[in-house]
């Protein structure tokens, strides 16, 4: 892997070096993902999407019904980097200063009282934030500036977070009751949504067999907070062509009813689509993609690899579209059908 302080772009490198990046790059990965593996059975591409969030700086939403793993992925996941990590069990009488800290009254030997800030959860490198939407808004609001800026700022005073620092949060969608819904500006500061299926028969087998044996699986910690941020510093050096930067935002412009790009299902069923960060989401994940694939620069086909996890949270029904129930996904594909992948083709 490259010292943390290189920064020369591919374009600038031999063939043969950019390649020995890339394969330690992909090493690194992998070995995150066999530790994962050890524990978690099944969705590959959930735990592929939630290491290149990891890697791009990005926050997670994990989304499924109780018992499908959203928690123990994130707990196992935990266990194999070698990083801070804090679960937060979100409810309804959770408050900020739970997460974010609070100034308390201090007295030194002297008697001298003074405020000195003491730190919550949020501190950390990996924040689990369990059942996110049990919290009431105004403490979902207390995410909001660590997950944008890194930082939170409490009585007047800003502190910074270690980096790296990413939220991965789950979410139940079909209990209702003592629930808030995430509001758009919050959605919005998640990289990616992901969902989680039922595990077919196969699978099912499988976790039988893992979590009833007497001798569980041991996750080792192989990765580092150093490696990550230099992981994150090779992503920005692959270069991007000018006709997939100009792909990535015709496919963000078209969520956009008001768009000319917008296909008449968007029109139809949307209220407001993604902002820019979902533009520069699917650059960042499409970059990883490319590296994991083992090649230099972003393509079209890695875009279209990561647009449903960045656009599916970023679509808001209008209420035709909630009446009839529709999919944010069947929206997306329908999109990945009709965006050309050069703004001089012609649609069908």
């Amino acid at each position: 892997m490259a010292a943390a302080g290189s920064a020369t772009p591919f374009a600038q490198m031999s063939e043969a070096e950019a390649a020995q990046e890339i394969q330690a790059f992909n090493t690194d990965v992998h070995r995150v993902i066999t530790e994962v593996g050890k524990m978690i059975v099944g969705m590959p591409d959930v735990v592929e999407k939630v290491i290149i969030a990891m890697i791009a700086g990005g926050n997670v939403l994990l989304e499924g019904v109780p018992g499908l793993g959203k928690t123990q992925l994130v707990k196992v996941l935990s266990e194999a980097l070698h990083i801070n990590f804090r679960r937060l069990q979100f409810t309804p009488d959770l408050m900020p200063a739970d997460i974010v800290g609070t100034n308390m009254v201090t007295e030194d030997q002297a008697g001298r009282r003074a405020l000195q800030f003491q730190r919550g959860p949020i501190f950390t490198h990996l924040l689990l934030a369990d059942e996110i939407n049990r919290a009431t808004p105004r403490t979902q609001s207390a995410l909001l500036e660590a997950m944008e800026e890194h930082s939170v700022t409490v009585g007047g005073m800003t502190y910074h977070l270690e980096e790296p620092f990413f939220v991965l949060a789950t979410q139940n969608p079909v209990e209702q009751a003592g629930t808030y819904p995430l509001p758009a500006a919050q959605l919005d500061k998640f990289m990616f949504k992901l969902l989680l299926d039922y595990p077919n028969f196969d699978e099912l087998d499988e976790i039988i067999e893992r979590t009833t044996s007497t001798t569980p699986a041991l996750i080792q910690r192989v990765t580092s907070r150093e490696e990550i941020l230099r992981m994150r510093q090779l992503v920005r050096r692959v270069p991007v062509a000018a006709h997939v930067e100009s792909y990535a935002a015709r496919l963000c412009m078209a969520t956009e009813p008001g768009s000319p790009y917008a296909a008449e299902l968007i029109r139809k069923y949307v209220r407001h689509g993604s902002s820019p960060r979902g533009v520069l989401a699917l650059i960042l994940g499409g970059k990883i993609r490319a590296l994991l694939d083992g090649r230099f620069s972003l393509s079209c086909r890695d875009i279209q690899n990561v647009a449903p996890a960045v656009l599916r949270h970023r679509l808001a029904l209008n209420f035709e579209g909630e009446s009839e129930e529709i999919r944010p996904d069947a929206l997306i594909a329908d999109l990945l059908q009709r965006v050309p992948e050069f703004e001089e083709e012609v649609k069908p």
